[in-house]
């Protein structure tokens, strides 16, 4: 079967249309819940209590309450809904199933018990197993990895993924997070989830006792701007991608990092790099960099705008090259 992201998983029930089994696994456990809590919307509320059924594993320690709980989980999925055109059985704690702690006749019982449920799945139930960690040596995930949609979680995609993450989360705090204040934080933080988490639980902290947190609140807590890459504006000015040089040296700003630091850089830049890149050019780069340093030093100009500058002549240096230049039938 296939493995899909949480938010390719919300578009399945948002449009009614779930696969027959789920293992959803990873060590984001508001993520897991907050997912496998969603699973009921596929049932009418008035009819959820009839339709939508939790099991909880956690202690089934031996190969006796394994096979009984593995026999809950079989009645539980071949259940048919009622008054409704599908049923939700959830079984949280999952890892107990998938690699018991004590081998046994019952355990293995058990097992096979569970393997031709995945195997042959009821058509109008989503079964949906819940674990932390999983061993993905043993036969049980093989047979999950088989017969059905496995969904790690922990991993961000894009921005509104991590704008939905940091909503979820301030809403497991007790607060509701404006989008504008989340927007704030996935721009600060990017989409590590580490740091993710990192602003959010200070964001709670600061706002403790808020039902709303606003962008206010967050400009008052949020970090400096994530930097991806140390040198990720001095490759952009190799490749003559001034928008995107220009974007890692306002990163590089906004976290803090000396225009010293940065000028630094793009001086080794022109030293080590355009001899190779735009033989023609070394020389008006290094006559660039020590007439930006001058201007710095001098309180010529506001620093920032000195090196935006200074990225956008070496991009455009660069793009003069001998190759490009040759390309377009241009010489120095």
């Amino acid at each position: 079967m296939a493995a899909l992201t949480p938010s390719a998983v919300r578009r399945q029930i948002a449009g009614g249309s779930p696969d027959r089994v789920y293992l959803i696994s990873g060590d984001d456990e508001l993520e897991k819940s907050a997912l496998a809590a969603e699973f009921a919307d596929l049932v009418e509320e008035d009819l959820q209590a009839f339709n939508v059924e939790r099991i909880h594993a956690g202690d089934w320690t031996s190969g006796e309450r394994l096979l009984d709980g593995v026999g809950a989980i079989v009645a539980a999925a071949r259940t048919l809904p009622m008054m409704s055109p599908r049923r939700i059985v959830t079984v949280l704690q999952a890892e107990s199933l998938l690699a018991p702690k004590r081998e046994s006749e019952a355990a293995d019982r058990a097992l096979e018990a569970l393997g031709a449920l995945l195997k042959q799945p009821e058509q109008q139930t989503t079964l949906v197993f819940v674990a932390s960690s999983v061993d993905k040596r043993g036969r049980m995930y093989k047979l999950m990895q088989k017969h059905a949609t496995t969904v790690e979680c922990g991993v961000i995609e894009d921005q509104a993924d991590a704008e939905r993450w940091l909503r979820t989360r301030a809403a497991a705090g007790g607060a509701e997070i404006d989008p504008d204040a989340a927007r704030l934080l996935v721009v600060r933080a990017g989409l590590d989830v580490r740091r993710l988490r990192a602003e959010v639980d200070r964001l709670l902290l600061y706002a403790l006792g808020q039902k709303r947190i606003t962008i206010e609140d967050a400009r008052a807590v949020a970090g400096p701007a994530a930097l991806l890459d140390d040198w990720a504006m001095t490759n952009a000015i190799e490749g003559a991608r001034a928008g995107e040089a220009l974007r890692q040296l306002a990163l590089m700003l906004d976290a803090g990092v000396p225009p010293e630091k940065i000028l630094g850089q793009l001086g080794w830049l022109v030293r080590a790099k355009f001899p190779q890149l735009a033989p023609s050019d070394v020389h008006r780069g290094i006559e660039a960099v020590f007439r930006t340093d001058q201007d710095i030093k001098r309180s010529a100009g506001d620093s920032r705008i000195l090196l935006e500058q200074l990225v956008v002549e070496l991009c455009a240096r660069k793009a003069r090259g001998p190759a490009a230049g040759a390309a377009r039938g241009w010489r120095p």
